[in-house]
């Protein structure tokens, strides 16, 4: 007899898990309330991408055309152009990923859902029977209980990708990713953009080096940030917001025309039940074991109403684990291997641990560097500005952490995640022959020079 699943919440979490459960036997019902693909693909990932492939045209043409050979007059943004063809990519991806929902058999379900037993999920009118139950129920933007950020033009993330047009300045409170991929795509866009945030560095869990090299990229696109700052209270003043700041040098003001609240998301676990069933949380998220399982058995969960991550990845990952052990194989989540990506100009990509986390673990280390500006692939492009770096374990000589800045970042950090899942030395990826010209070749330097032997580095 078929194992039946019901799955709450349709996003890169839920979804996956429903495909990877069918493709195992199991007879998957997935429930969502508002649209299938969940905040990636309809207001986070997908479409704040959209947005920072144009404001990284715009700014190659603005102020690089010349250099490479291009001559173009008048470069302006058609800014209803750009909402269409974002509305119609989240539209063609909403599309395809529910026809393939549906392809595997799977029932899919518009509707709030309540869990009103570990074998009874309500939704729509209807109960559905469940051997096990996944809750993928995602995350809301987290917005502080301070006074005016309820005003008119205090907006989040959400509303920032569906602006009638650009404003004419910003504030953005918040120095993590989603702070940092909007400053560049509206500064791009032509807005006054200031970052404000509390701690004294952006991107705090980077390490300061990469986090320095992203926010002089910005300073120099006219992005302007004030650190070791918070915004207590805000005000309507003449058709604007008047922010007040509490700063190092004592209390300032500033007007802007909308403050954009970057301050991260928090797990929405909403109308759900959890208390009646006596699931466990702790600080809002669902506590699960490396096997995705609640304290309550057969009831599972996984991404944002779950972990600190909060990447679309993850929640696949944790998708597929859940499934997995829901169907009797092992399965133990891993997140050794999770990259980070920040879709700026120039891009962030990091695996495993930074510098500060392995100094903190009381790990000897080694780290070998890499300029992209010795790289030929970068010299062509202009991107030169960035860094690769491999960071080993003196005592092990394995790979523990990988970063990278600038290029095609986000994609190249696979190979470290690679490295870290098989336990690599940096000697197995200078024996790896990448191809020429590549900025990945910079990978196989930066090992390389975790013994100071890279081909492409003067000695000193």
């Amino acid at each position: 007899m078929k194992k039946r699943i019901v799955i709450i919440g349709a996003g890169p979490g839920g979804y996956v898990a429903a495909v990877h459960a069918a493709h195992l036997g199991a007879e998957v019902t997935l429930i969502e309330k508002k649209a299938i693909g969940g905040t990636c693909l309809n207001v986070g990932c997908i479409p704040t991408k959209v947005l920072l492939h144009t404001a990284d045209l715009l700014n190659t043409l603005k102020s690089d055309a010349k250099r490479i050979g291009v001559l173009v007059d008048n470069v302006r943004l058609d800014w209803k152009a750009l909402m269409r063809r974002k509305n119609l990519t989240v539209s063609r991806l909403g599309t395809g990923t529910l026809e393939l929902v549906k392809s595997n058999g799977i029932e899919y379900v518009e509707g709030a859902a309540r869990i009103l037993s570990p074998q009874k999920v309500e939704a729509s009118g209807h109960t559905f029977d469940a051997d096990a139950i996944i809750i993928a129920t995602g995350s809301v933007p987290d917005v502080p209980d301070l006074p005016g950020y309820d005003l008119d033009g205090v907006i989040t993330s959400d509303e920032a990708l569906s602006l009638d047009q650009p404003p004419a300045s910003m504030v953005v409170s918040g120095g993590g990713i989603i702070g940092m991929e909007f400053a560049a795509a509206y500064a791009a866009f032509g807005t006054q953009v200031t970052v404000v945030v509390t701690s004294p560095e952006v991107l705090r869990n980077l390490d300061t080096d990469i986090a320095l090299i992203l926010r002089k990229a910005l300073e120099k696109k006219g992005v302007a940030f004030q650190t070791s700052c918070s915004i207590p209270k805000v005000e309507k003043s003449n058709g604007a917001l008047k922010l007040f700041l509490e700063t190092p040098e004592g209390n300032q003001e500033l007007v802007t025309e909308k403050l954009l609240v970057a301050k991260g998301r928090k797990p929405y676990t909403e109308g759900l039940g959890l208390e009646a069933l006596g699931i466990q949380t702790k600080r809002g998220r669902i506590v699960t074991d490396k096997h995705m399982q609640t304290n309550v058995p057969n009831v599972y969960a996984i991404g944002d109403c779950v972990n600190d991550y909060m990447l679309a990845h993850v929640a696949s990952r944790e998708g597929e684990v859940a499934a997995e052990n829901i169907m009797g194989n092992v399965v133990e989540i891993d997140y050794l291997t999770t990259p980070g990506a920040i879709y700026t100009s120039p891009e962030i990509a990091t695996v495993g641990l930074m510098e500060k986390e392995a100094q903190e673990r009381g790990i000897a280390f080694k780290v070998g560097r890499f300029p992209l500006a010795s790289n030929g692939k970068s010299m062509i492009t202009g991107d030169t500005s960035g860094v690769v770096k491999v960071i080993a374990d003196e005592a092990t000589q394995k790979i523990i952490g990988v970063q990278m800045v600038g290029g095609p970042a986000t994609d190249m950090i696979a190979e470290g995640a690679l490295a870290l899942h098989f336990k690599a030395t940096p000697e197995d990826l200078v024996h790896t022959i990448h191809a020429h010209p590549t900025v990945s070749e910079s990978v196989m330097e930066a090992a390389a020079n975790v013994f100071a032997q890279a081909i492409h580095t003067p000695k000193k």
